[in-house]
């Protein structure tokens, strides 16, 4: 039997800016799944245009519960692509704050900024600014297309640095 996912401990350590997450679309993926937890399954939940795939490996911090009703989202750096359903000990780097318009209820919809605690490619980068700002303007282009594709509005309100990642964290758990 598949644990439900979800009721993993997210395993936050603040002194390390770490905790779990799980890998729902992998970088590269033009498919966007998502975890049932009615089915204890990954569904397919959207296909994006030939053109557009996921730049980073999607997924959510266990056992919290945003704003928008589901877990907390994080886009993990990687070397490579992670699998679906990959559990991995992610070292927070900040967050993009925004807020999601979908048939004129406005919710926020923040998304972790996080990499491998054990990658490699990425192990000297500890902030979202290291990344320089045309890292985040990429994200919040593709955040912005893919919500609109979905007949929503996506904005991005600004971005973090790791400090605030945990504190959403913190906020988030359940």
């Amino acid at each position: 039997m598949i644990p439900i996912l979800s009721k993993v401990p997210h395993a936050l350590d603040e002194r390390k800016l770490t905790c779990r997450a799980i890998i729902e679309t992998p970088a590269g993926s033009h498919a966007k799944f998502k975890f049932s937890e009615d089915c204890a399954a990954f569904e397919l939940g959207k296909v994006l245009p030939a053109s557009m795939s996921f730049p980073l490996n999607f997924g959510f911090v266990p056992s919290t519960h945003a704003a928008d009703g589901d877990p907390l989202d994080v886009l993990v750096l990687s070397e490579y692509p992670l699998p679906m359903g990959c559990m991995a000990t992610v070292r927070l780097m900040g967050a993009m704050l925004a807020e999601q318009t979908q048939k004129g209820k406005t919710v926020r919809n923040d998304r972790l900024i996080a990499r491998l605690r054990e990658g490699t490619r990425y192990s000297g980068v500890d902030e979202m600014d290291q990344l320089g700002q045309s890292f985040a303007d990429e994200l919040a282009r593709f955040f912005t297309l893919y919500n609109e594709l979905r007949g929503r509005r996506f904005k991005v309100l600004s971005v973090e640095g790791s400090g605030k990642a945990v504190e959403l964290v913190k906020a988030a758990a359940i």
